[in-house]
């Protein structure tokens, strides 16, 4: 199992509802295109910050880091510079 985790910095988000719009089409895209499980851990309440899991299950752990890698490639090229941090963790 694959953990991507993606930190994003909203400084144009000025209410709860702007940064809950952004969230929600990020996550829907990464689910659709993707076929991984995500969803926002952290920092609900804050409206500049937001921290996204996404996670894949395979038995083949190429094919994971695969998808995990694209859904962060992807997510890059949607956010530019609100995405601050991406890192991958694996549970063996």
């Amino acid at each position: 199992m694959g953990i991507l985790t993606l930190e994003l910095r909203l400084d144009d988000a000025h209410t709860l509802k702007e940064k809950r719009q952004i969230v929600r089409s990020l996550k829907d895209r990464l689910r659709h295109k993707f076929n991984i499980a995500v969803a926002e851990i952290d920092y609900q309440e804050l409206w500049q910050r937001s921290l996204i899991a996404a996670v894949t299950v395979s038995a083949d752990r190429q094919h994971a880091a695969s998808t995990l890698q694209s859904a962060e490639e992807d997510a890059a090229a949607i956010l530019g510079p609100i995405l601050v941090l991406a890192a991958v963790e694996w549970m063996e």
